[in-house]
């Protein structure tokens, strides 16, 4: 008897020592090595000053973040774009030249395999960016799709891609000339820096008319930039810029004398939380396998494809999932204990409706993204329990953990709010 094909793509990372960031030295010259940590396989600041002020300059003014942990791939070659429709769930071969595009990649199983954006540089030449705790998964899954190695199509398990594009690392000058990593310039004030260090002869309305999701290449004070309408905090007004990795020491000096207030990994938590911005492993996939669907994206996911790796799996997901992901609005004044991730959600008549996902404290408020059942009421007030935190809350009487439809006294109070918020 044949087994059941699954689809399923199954990866083994072997825990490396964390690698340090391009910019690691930069980082100790403003920051202490006690706040720093391991964060995807690299050493990263977790914050300079605190992580409410780095949030608050992002609000305000404009914070800047080394993103050069991030996966950045080069796909190339005539079929390049035909390959990224496949193996994507968004429409890739009627992107524009200089447009970017947000889009899943799968396996055959419906699996979130990462999220990513794609950036179209020419007819024939794509950059991938990928998250970095997913980038060693990324990469062993794209080298098994050209060595005809996995499914692609679970109903039809000889199906081939039949494109071959030419796939190489844009971190590594052994594998691509043109290497890029990210600095991102988040907030109001990010549009003036990027002006301020535009090279002369670039036309100013090249930028201020730049649109969400959209880039140009040019030069900053000398330094080849790609400069895109990207982020990752919820700011209207937001670049990621794309330079040699040789550069990146350079341009992030520039960027702090301009105006720029270096932040952490903890301020661009709260700002994406804040905006209602998932992150990979809480609010996808992860412990519940979320879906795009439940995780409100699922216009990422263009189910009128032809064809895409994982689309069978997507089309039934649309149909059945029966889980969302809120944000929800809570007390965060002095005194109020934080609220942690799976503790519980609970409606109006104390019914247990789903659990916390993430949670941030931001100014007298604390902001949460939480995973709760689809067809429960949404009431003006919902309550959170605080499952207990050790054994002595156990003995006390705080339970472990409440099932869904299963009742109990709430302890905090709060309301549900809308998914997305633009700043």
């Amino acid at each position: 008897m044949k087994s059941k094909i699954t689809g399923e793509f199954i990866f083994e990372d072997a825990q490396d020592a964390p690698t340090k960031s391009v910019l690691y030295e930069k980082h100790l010259e403003l920051t202490q090595k006690s706040q720093m940590a391991d964060f995807a396989g690299y050493i990263m600041p977790l914050w300079y000053s605190s992580i409410k002020a780095e949030h608050d300059a992002v609000r305000q003014k404009a914070g800047i973040f080394d993103c050069t942990h991030m996966s950045t791939i080069e796909v190339a070659g005539d079929n390049s774009a035909g390959f990224l429709d496949i193996i994507t769930t968004n429409k890739i071969s009627s992107m524009q030249v200089g447009q970017a595009k947000y889009s899943y990649i799968l396996d055959a199983a419906g699996n979130i395999l990462d999220d990513i954006i794609i950036y179209r540089r020419k007819e024939d030449n794509f950059m991938v960016v990928v998250n970095a705790g997913n980038e060693k998964k990324i990469r062993a899954y794209l080298k098994a799709l050209l060595d005809n190695e996995i499914v692609i199509d679970v109903e039809q398990p000889d199906k081939k891609i039949g494109f071959t594009p030419i796939i190489r690392d844009m971190k590594d000058y052994a594998c691509c000339a043109d290497r890029r990593v990210d600095i991102a310039v988040q907030g109001p004030a990010s549009l003036d820096i990027v002006l301020k260090l535009l090279q002369t002869g670039v036309g100013q309305d090249s930028i201020t008319g730049l649109r969400p999701f959209h880039f140009i290449e040019a030069e900053l004070s000398g330094v080849n930039c790609i400069i895109a309408r990207t982020g990752y905090t919820g700011a209207k007004i937001c670049f990621e810029l794309f330079v040699s990795p040789e550069n990146a020491e350079h341009l992030w000096d520039i960027l702090i004398e301009a105006g720029g207030l270096p932040c952490g990994l903890g301020s661009r938590d709260s700002l994406r939380i804040e905006a209602g911005l998932p992150l990979y492993g809480h609010e996808l996939a992860g412990k519940f396998n979320i879906s795009p669907f439940e995780a409100g994206y699922g216009w990422a996911v263009k189910l009128d494809k032809d064809f895409f790796i994982g689309k069978a799996a997507m089309l039934d997901v649309s149909k059945n999932h029966s889980m969302k992901v809120l944000r929800l609005e809570l007390d965060g004044q002095k005194g109020v204990r934080p609220v942690r991730g799976h503790d519980i959600v609970l409606d109006d008549n104390g019914k247990c409706i789903g659990e916390i996902l993430s949670c941030a404290k931001i100014g007298g408020k604390q902001i949460a993204l939480a995973y709760v059942n689809k067809n429960a009421n949404e009431p003006d007030k919902i309550e959170i329990y605080y499952l207990a935190r050790n054994e002595r809350q156990v003995q006390q009487g705080r339970k472990e953990s409440i099932n869904i439809g299963e009742k109990c006294d709430g302890d905090i109070t709060g309301k549900i709010i809308s998914r997305f918020q633009k700043f």
